[in-house]
C-alpha cells in the first residue's frame, strides 16, 4: 500500500499535537514542517525526524509528493492557506475555527467541493469513545426523545490580566475568542450527539479585562508564565472572556451552556449533559473514560470505557481494552486515521467533520455575536 505524505503548518502547541498524533497513524509519513520562523520549523522537524523544514507555504505546495497538509496556525491564516492548498489540489485538515468569517468558510466549502479534495475540520473532541457511546445510545433509542442539552466548557488559563495568547487579538483570532475557540467544540459535540440542530439562541458575552498585559516576546498557549512588569505592554481587549447561551434545539428541545477561560481551577472542563424521555447521559472531558447514565425508576449508573462492552459502533473509536485510558491525544489519532483512510480510498464516505461542519459552527458563532450585540434572540437558517 502506498504510504501517504503529510505536512504540518505551525510550530506551536497545536502543531506539535498534530505531529505527535500523526506518528501513530498507519501508512502516513510526515515529510515537512512549516513555520513562520525557519529556525522554529527546523527545531521541530529535527525533533520528530521530519526531513524538510520550510518557512513558506508556497514552497510546500510545490512538493508533488504531498498528499495532505495540516493547518495549525492562528485563525486568521486558515482561510488563505486552505484556499491556496485547495487550488493546488491538496487535501487539507484544518484546525477550528475554519476561518474568521462565515463568508470565508462558505467560499472554502464551495472550493473544496468543486476541486474534489478531501477536507477535514479538527473537531476532534467528537472522537472520545464515551462521546461516541452517547451518540450511539441516542441512535439506538435508549435516551428517548431529547428534551434538554446543557453544560459548560470551562478553563482558567486566561484568568489573570497578565495571561496572554495570540487568541486575544482580533487580528489573529477573529472577532470572537472564547466562543470560537471552545464554544464551537461544545456546540459541535451537542449537535453530533443529539442529531439535532440549534434553531435559535440568545447569547451574553463578557470581557472581564478591558486591557491585558501583552508580553514583548512570544508566548505559547497554555504555558501559564507570568511575565515581569518590564516585559509587558497594556493592550485593549476586544475578544470575550466568557459567554453564556440559551438555545432551542430542533423543534422541541431546549438548552443552556457557558464557555469561559477565567474559571479558576478548571483546566479543560468540557461537560455535556443530554436529557431524554427515557434516560440521560453526562460526560466530562476531565474524566474521559467515565459516562454517567441517569434513570428515572432504576438506579443510575457510571460505566467505564471498555470497547468490548460499548455499543459496537462506539467501540470502534477505542483502540485499547478496558482499564487502559484513552484521552485527548487519542482523539486526534482517531480523526486523522479516518481522514487518511478516505484519501487512500476515493470511494470511502468521510467519517469526520468537514468544511461544511466548520461553516455550521461559523453560522452559530455569527448568531451568538449578533444576539449579544442586540441583546435578543436570533434564528438560525
Amino acid at each position: 500500500m502506498k504510504r501517504l505524505k503529510a505536512a504540518v503548518i505551525g510550530t506551536g502547541f497545536m502543531g506539535r499535537t498534530h505531529l505527535e498524533a500523526l506518528r501513530r497513524v498507519e501508512g502516513v509519513d510526515v515529510i515537512a514542517v512549516v513555520g513562520r520562523k525557519l529556525d522554529a520549523a527546523k527545531k521541530l522537524a529535527e525533533g520528530y525526524g521530519v526531513p524538510t523544514a520550510l518557512d513558506s507555504v508556497d514552497d510546500l505546495l510545490k512538493l508533488p509528493e504531498l498528499d495532505a497538509l495540516h493547518i495549525c496556525t492562528p485563525n486568521a491564516t486558515h482561510y488563505p492557506i486552505a484556499k491556496a492548498a485547495i487550488a493546488a489540489g491538496k487535501n487539507i485538515l484544518c484546525e477550528k475555527p475554519v476561518a474568521v468569517s462565515t463568508a470565508e468558510a462558505e467560499e472554502l466549502t464551495q472550493l473544496a467541493a468543486k476541486a474534489g479534495v478531501r477536507n477535514c475540520v479538527c473537531h476532534n473532541l467528537r472522537y472520545y469513545p464515551m462521546v461516541q457511546q452517547m451518540r450511539r445510545m441516542r441512535e439506538a433509542g435508549e435516551l428517548g426523545e431529547i428534551l434538554v442539552a446543557q453544560g459548560t466548557y470551562s478553563q482558567d488559563w486566561m484568568l489573570y490580566d497578565t495571561d496572554w495568547n495570540w487568541r486575544v487579538e482580533a487580528e489573529a483570532s477573529g472577532p470572537s475568542r472564547v466562543m470560537a475557540d471552545i464554544g464551537s467544540h461544545w456546540f459541535d459535540m451537542v449537535e453530533h450527539i443529539t442529531g439535532l440542530r440549534v434553531a435559535s439562541l440568545s447569547a451574553d458575552l463578557a470581557i472581564f479585562y478591558p486591557t491585558r498585559k501583552r508580553p514583548k516576546h512570544s508566548v505559547e498557549s497554555f504555558t501559564g508564565k507570568l511575565p515581569s512588569a518590564e516585559d509587558v505592554e497594556d493592550v485593549k481587549v476586544e475578544t470575550e472572556d466568557f459567554g453564556a447561551v440559551v438555545f432551542r434545539l430542533g423543534d422541541k428541545a431546549r438548552g443552556a451552556m457557558t464557555a469561559s477561560q477565567v474559571n479558576a481551577g478548571r483546566k479543560n472542563g468540557l461537560c455535556v449533559e443530554i436529557y431524554g424521555t427515557k434516560a440521560s447521559v453526562i460526560w466530562n472531558q476531565e474524566r474521559p473514560d467515565e459516562l454517567w447514565i441517569g434513570n428515572r425508576n432504576t438506579p443510575n449508573q457510571i460505566i467505564i470505557k471498555d470497547p468490548s462492552l460499548l455499543l459496537p459502533a462506539a467501540g470502534k473509536y477505542a483502540d485499547l481494552p478496558g482499564g487502559h485510558s484513552e484521552g485527548y491525544d487519542d482523539t486526534f489519532k482517531q480523526v486523522f486515521r479516518r481522514f487518511y483512510a478516505s484519501i487512500a480510498d476515493p470511494s470511502a464516505q468521510p467519517e469526520y467533520p468537514q468544511l461544511a461542519d466548520g461553516l455550521r459552527q461559523m453560522r452559530i458563532l455569527d448568531a451568538e455575536m449578533e444576539s449579544a450585540k442586540k441583546r435578543g434572540w436570533v434564528d438560525l437558517a
